[in-house]
């Protein structure tokens, strides 16, 4: 595996956006078409920068992972992060997070923030009042369907905060930060 900056190949492109869209498609279904996808890679791009994990046979997409400056550049939002189904759990994800901070690093970044949403009552903060002894509750989150906060957890991410109802009643989006350099 090798990560590379976002290709002019259509083909690599084709394979980001369908995998963008089956990637979120069971949990936050943002991206409905390849065609929404596409835009999106196009607008993350434009913005800020796109990274591809590819096979070593060069053509095979494994995964991407999207960057957008804030706050002068001080920050990095980290958006999206997608891995193919089929080499989920085989470190494609922790590579791409590792080259994201990298990049993030070289830009002059202080922070990588990434939001995770929790649709699917996904997490112990889902269906809660969050305006109710926050604190409390996202020290005591729990996971209770493989939700991928864990996974930034493991990447030395922490939880800074959670904004309520940000999908829905009870539909809270859960907000990670890390310090880089």
């Amino acid at each position: 595996m090798h990560i590379i900056d976002l290709p002019d190949d259509w083909a690599i492109r084709q394979q980001m956006a369908a995998m963008l869209v089956a990637g979120f498609a069971e949990h936050w279904n943002a991206w409905e078409s390849d065609a929404e996808a596409l835009e999106e890679i196009e607008a993350v791009q434009a913005e800020g920068f796109v990274r591809v994990a590819m096979a070593d046979d060069g053509f095979t997409v494994l995964g991407w992972i999207g960057g957008l400056p804030e706050y002068d550049g001080n920050v990095w939002e980290l958006h999206p992060l997608v891995v193919r189904a089929d080499t989920q759990r085989r470190g494609v994800g922790r590579a791409l997070v590792a080259d994201f901070e990298a990049q993030v690093a070289a830009r002059g970044g202080l922070t990588v923030s990434v939001g995770s949403d929790d649709e699917d009552e996904m997490t112990s903060l889902a269906g809660a009042n969050l305006y109710e002894n926050l604190w409390e509750k996202i020290r005591d989150i729990r996971n209770l369907k493989d939700h991928p906060y864990a996974f930034y957890m493991k990447c030395g991410y922490q939880i800074i905060g959670v904004v309520p109802d940000a999908n829905g009643r009870g539909k809270p989006d859960i907000l990670l930060g890390k310090r880089i350099g």
